[in-house]
């Protein structure tokens, strides 16, 4: 019989640092200067999206006493609050995926793999257009927080790859970028292609894949390289996080296709272009881990826990469990 591979599955963590919790919860309103945007930015934060975003550090401490021994666990991105919106450059943000790593890492050791998010290199508030990526943040994930832009695990005739959405989808996210740094992002992001292509290159005819990518905006891209799209037939899941709720996850598959919208902000802007690319997911066989907290309306957080054949003669078996909020 061929051995079984247990892995452990969280995204968006969100972890918040005292450094972050001192900024207080209305730190994303800061450069809304409209009243009645405030009132209804508020409002959404409050009933919809997540009303205490800096007060769930103990839903990672959960996780961590419900995780009793898995062969492998993967972290999908976005350890801290990203507070002040320009990723682990800021020394606080920098604190709380520090100490949120830090209790992954200790507890599952070399067998624990981490893919970079959005908030870990910095990206505009959705409100006021604070913030941005910054080349420091990726200078300090890489080097202090040791995150890699590429990982591959070899489980049996199973193959992990983690890749890092925000470099691969920088054509959607050149705006959120400074002017002066961005040269050096668009080198980053054709070596990391180079790897990705590397990656998918060596696959064996027999091996499968589960592919790790925070954001789906990231998707389209890949489907357009060639050498990705030849081995699609193997990618046999795609675990993204991002969308935190699988609410959100069917709303964006609802309006995959739409037209842009160059007006509205660029918050609007960047989302409707997403979506307009969102019908070349299907490909690659998308399913949502949703965050930790999942969003205020619904309390849908949890993680999920697949079982692998080594041999793949079978679908990797998925099993989601939620965590409450109380």
């Amino acid at each position: 019989m061929a051995r079984q591979y247990t892995i452990g599955i969280v995204s968006d963590i969100h972890y918040a640092s005292a450094a972050e919790k001192a900024r207080g919860n209305g730190y994303e309103f800061l450069g809304v200067n409209s009243p009645l945007e405030r009132l209804v930015a508020r409002a959404y934060r409050h009933f919809i999206w997540l009303r205490h975003p800096m007060g769930h550090n103990h839903l990672l401490d959960e996780f961590l006493q419900r995780m009793d021994s898995p062969d492998y666990v993967v972290a999908n991105g976005d350890y801290s609050c990203n507070s002040a919106f320009v990723g682990v450059s800021d020394d606080a943000a920098c604190q709380s995926a520090r100490e949120c790593l830090g209790k992954l890492r200790t507890k599952f050791g070399a067998n624990f793999r981490a893919t970079f998010g959005d908030h870990e290199l910095g990206k505009l508030s959705f409100m006021g257009g604070q913030g941005g990526m910054r080349l420091a943040s990726w200078h300090r994930a890489r080097n202090e927080l040791e995150l890699q832009p590429l990982w591959r695990v070899e489980l049996g005739n199973y193959v992990l790859i983690g890749v890092a959405s925000s470099l691969v989808a920088l054509p959607v996210y050149e705006p959120d970028t400074l002017a002066s740094e961005l040269v050096a992002w668009q080198e980053l992001r054709a070596q990391h292609l180079v790897d990705i292509r590397r990656a998918f290159g060596d696959l064996k005819p027999e091996q499968r894949v589960l592919l790790f990518c925070h954001d789906p905006t990231a998707l389209p891209f890949l489907w357009r390289d060639e050498t990705v799209r030849g081995k699609l037939p193997q990618v046999e899941q795609t675990i993204i996080g991002h969308l935190h709720s699988n609410l959100i996850f069917w709303k964006s598959r609802l309006l995959a296709g739409m037209p842009r919208i160059p007006f509205l902000g660029h918050t609007t802007k960047r989302l409707s272009a997403a979506l307009h690319e969102a019908r070349y997911w299907q490909p690659f066989n998308v399913r949502l881990c949703p965050s930790l907290t999942g969003i205020e309306l619904l309390k849908d957080g949890g993680y999920y826990i697949a079982d692998l054949d080594a041999d793949a003669r079978q679908p990797a078996r998925f099993q989601f469990h939620r965590i409450a909020r109380g």
